[in-house]
């Protein structure tokens, strides 16, 4: 059996220790879009040499952007094949401003498996200090694999975010780059289905798709600037759910309504009749 939820969940992941530069920085912010706006200060803090601003997202590649092979998707109690798995969630909170460069200590348990029935949903929850033990950010992910329900286990909440009924109080939209994967994938996502037409083709796709982490983090940067001055520390939290796909070439239209201390944020593709992209999301200020 692919998925034993009697194994899985509470299992620990192996502990991972790693480090970071204020290149790594820089190459992450050009994968989700950074530097469009090459004469604009506020843009060319993200990019600055030595101690650039750090997007909380950045959190969600640090302990793999030297990765240059294929992520497997192999946990006590789940094997699962990379070709039907895909992004569902993902959430980060950040304890204090990410420096630019530093060490790190991450360990992380499966916390949950829900079964969805022609679906499986794995949760993951994170902790990464310093390597004094000082906090730096907590995450909570979720992947959902494609045929793998059906082993008897609980199906799990369903939680949405309602939006207000009145005009978004920002709105943008995000240019995607032809070549935005290919770039993005630098980072350390090396999955095929971002890059080989022929993998994504077996499954079920008629191109590459961008990541879904490249989406969460460039709607991320697109409130910090339309409604934060581009000021990344003002950013405590951040959560998406992973509503669609989103192909390099496409645009994002992004709204934003402020709301007691928080970010409500759609994200949908134009091109194809407002499709959405990420549901669900919300930015809590710091």
């Amino acid at each position: 059996m692919p998925i034993d939820p009697n194994i899985a969940i509470g299992a620990e992941l192996p502990v991972q220790e790693f480090t970071w530069t204020s290149s790594d920085v820089q190459l992450y912010h050009l994968g989700i879009g950074a530097g469009a706006r090459p004469l604009d200060a506020r843009e060319l803090r993200y990019l600055t040499d030595g101690n650039p601003q750090v997007l909380p997202t950045f959190a969600t590649v640090v302990a793999n952007i030297h990765a240059t092979e294929a992520p497997k998707v192999s946990f006590p109690g789940v094997e699962i094949d990379l070709a039907k798995v895909v992004h569902g969630s993902q959430e980060v909170t950040v304890h204090r401003p990410i420096p630019a460069e530093g060490s790190a200590r991450t360990t992380t348990r499966i916390s949950e498996v829900w079964d969805k029935g022609k679906a499986a949903v794995i949760v993951q929850e994170s902790t990464t200090t310093d390597l004094d033990g000082n906090p730096l950010w907590t995450a909570r992910s979720s992947i959902f694999a494609r045929g793998e329900g059906g082993f008897g286990g609980e199906r799990g909440p369903s939680e949405s975010v309602a939006l207000p009924d009145r005009a978004p109080d920002f709105e943008t939209s995000v240019p995607i780059l032809p070549q935005q994967a290919l770039l993005y994938r630098m980072c350390g996502d090396r999955n095929p289905l971002h890059s080989d037409p022929e993998f994504a083709s077996a499954a079920g796709f008629p191109a590459p798709i961008l990541h879904g982490l490249c989406t969460y983090g460039m709607v991320c940067k697109a409130a910090v600037d339309v409604a934060l001055e581009s000021d990344a520390t003002r950013v405590k939290g951040y959560r998406a759910r992973f509503a669609g796909v989103v192909y390099p070439g496409e645009s994002l239209r992004v709204r934003i309504w402020e709301d007691a201390g928080r970010l409500l944020i759609s994200a949908t593709v134009p091109d194809r009749d407002d499709s959405p992209a990420l549901a669900d999301v919300v930015l809590t200020l710091a």
